[in-house]
């Protein structure tokens, strides 16, 4: 890896096709260290972004630069950024080997280097074999061993998980922190909100080409939705009738239920009060795909209430 550790600016970034704007002034920082996931539904621009951080498509105005700089002014490209955008971009009558000693010539990087990523990735049996024969999956792997040749200290992936298995799911989930554990900066895009939950250390939460949160994953679960409390109790009834008006209840079993509305600390002064008998009071974290869906709705009926006005 590189000495250095670059990282990714974007300044008033925007991208349109006649009417319609489908990056609109994006301005945000991705630092090296930790997974920034980019999050956003399909179509939210988020694949236009990428290619236009790396000199792929022209932006309409705006910048992206890759440790202070554009990419195509980067003098060794393969050795600062590794990139997974397309895993049908290799070409299908080439084996796995051949293709990644075909890049290997064209950064100046050591045939070895291929055969030693081809077992990283769990494609060394399949080496020999030509990529047209390939799953997604196993496309996807590919193409993150492309992406690792030059031992890039910026990695870039656009929805690395799709096509894969769970357990691909698991190794790529741990590859990418254990990358940026070693200091690199890790820029993914998805739109599988459940994955990047155990992924990503930061968000930026794109919708219709604007960026509407850029902040820790955490913060993001745990400041957007309704405060949820499991409680286990003999008394549940009791506890359902005291919360009326405050809280909902949902039963989640024999004597447990979930209450949405109050934290765990009100439910706990609640129950001292009446009296009740409690075996379980735990606070639920909001998943992080609950948590988008809550803050893409606000930001819906924002804009509804601007419209409007």
């Amino acid at each position: 890896m590189t000495t250095t550790t670059p990282v990714i600016e974007v300044d008033s970034l925007t991208r349109t096709y006649g009417d319609t704007t489908v990056v609109d002034h994006l301005d945000f920082t991705v630092h090296p260290g930790r997974v920034t996931g980019f999050l956003g539904a399909n179509g939210a621009g988020k694949t236009t972004t990428m290619r236009m951080l790396l000199g792929l498509e022209e932006s309409t105005s705006g910048h992206a630069r890759i440790g202070g700089m554009a990419y195509r002014d980067l003098p060794d490209p393969l050795r600062t950024v590794g990139a997974l955008l397309d895993p049908q971009a290799p070409h299908p009558g080439r084996t796995a080997r051949d293709h990644l000693r075909w890049l290997c010539r064209a950064g100046r990087i050591p045939l070895s280097r291929a055969d030693h990523l081809l077992d990283q990735v769990g494609l060394g049996e399949a080496a020999a074999r030509r990529v047209g024969s390939f799953s997604l999956g196993m496309r996807q792997r590919l193409g993150i061993a492309a992406m690792l040749l030059g031992d890039p200290a910026v990695l870039v992936l656009d929805e690395p998980l799709n096509g894969l298995d769970p357990e691909g799911i698991a190794w790529v989930r741990a590859l990418l922190r254990d990358l940026a554990s070693q200091g690199r900066t890790v820029f993914v895009s998805s739109h599988l909100m459940g994955e990047m939950e155990a992924t990503a250390d930061h968000v930026l939460v794109l919708r219709r080409g604007r960026l509407i949160a850029d902040l820790p994953a955490e913060e993001l679960s745990r400041g957007t939705g309704a405060a949820r409390v499991r409680v286990v109790s003999p008394q549940v009834e009791r506890l359902t009738r005291s919360v009326a008006g405050r809280a909902t209840v949902r039963s989640v079993g024999e004597d447990a239920v979930e209450v949405v509305g109050l934290d765990a600390p009100a439910l706990g002064a609640l129950a001292a009060r009446e009296g009740l008998e409690l075996h379980e009071l735990t606070p639920l974290r909001t998943g992080l795909e609950e948590a988008f869906l809550a803050l893409n709705s606000e930001d819906e009926d924002a804009k509804e209430g601007i419209d409007h006005a």
